[in-house]
């Protein structure tokens, strides 16, 4: 599903060269829960970046669903991203003026998708995350779950493969977070690739694969039963 090799990636930062990624090599199968953890500043961000096409490696190959996407052009990386990769943020994203409901259509006005599958698509989004009764709410009306589960709504609309999450319980009260991890573990459950960055340990065990990262490197790699 997903492989890197060799991967790298350095930032300048003043008069100094920050390597973010150090010839990392990760191999991630269709289906897997992978939670990654590591300090600020590991590079687990920097390699989700990378994992959702939102920052180009300095050297080795990122191969998705067996294709090369390092030398992409901005273009169809654009439209890999789209259609095969879903993101869900510490802060949710979500346009502020829009409501709910047309929140999560949006990828799906972006991707082309005519008016009658993009409303049957949203409907049934948004009752999966069981807020379908607040789908003309804007977000300033709803509470910190509530706009992750539209979050998760919008970024699973468009049916991706995976699904990358950073930090998506770091908003939110031990409660409503639990909620989230839940609904995330669902997808899961049908078929979705899930991979979590996050900083809580307890979080980070629930997945069937955990991955440590420090300075740039993947140090740790252990698999075990998700719950």
């Amino acid at each position: 599903m997903i492989e890197l090799t060799g991967v790298c990636r350095t930032f300048s930062v003043g008069d100094q060269e920050v390597r973010a990624l150090r010839d990392v090599d990760l191999a991630i199968a269709r289906g897997e829960y992978v939670s990654i953890m590591g300090p600020s500043g590991s590079g687990k961000s920097t390699l989700l970046n990378v994992l959702g096409l939102l920052d180009r490696p300095d050297a080795g190959v990122y191969r998705l669903e067996g294709r090369d996407v390092t030398s992409l052009g901005d273009a169809d990386q654009a439209r890999v991203r789209r259609e095969r990769i879903g993101f869900v943020f510490q802060f949710f994203h979500l346009v502020p003026y829009l409501t709910a409901a047309e929140n999560v259509e949006l990828p799906l006005v972006l991707a082309g998708i005519a008016p009658g599958e993009r409303r049957a698509r949203v409907a049934a989004s948004l009752r999966d995350m069981a807020i379908e009764e607040r789908a003309h709410h804007r977000p300033d009306q709803l509470s910190g779950g509530q706009r992750q589960r539209v979050a998760i709504a919008r970024a699973t609309v468009t049916r991706p493969a995976v699904l990358l999450a950073d930090e998506p319980t770091g908003n939110l009260d031990r409660r409503s977070g639990g909620d989230v991890i839940g609904i995330l573990e669902g997808l899961r459950d049908r078929g979705l690739t899930l991979v979590v960055v996050t900083h809580d340990a307890e979080i980070g065990e629930r997945a069937s694969r955990r991955i440590r990262m420090s300075d740039g490197r993947v140090v740790h790699d252990a698999r075990g039963t998700a719950p």
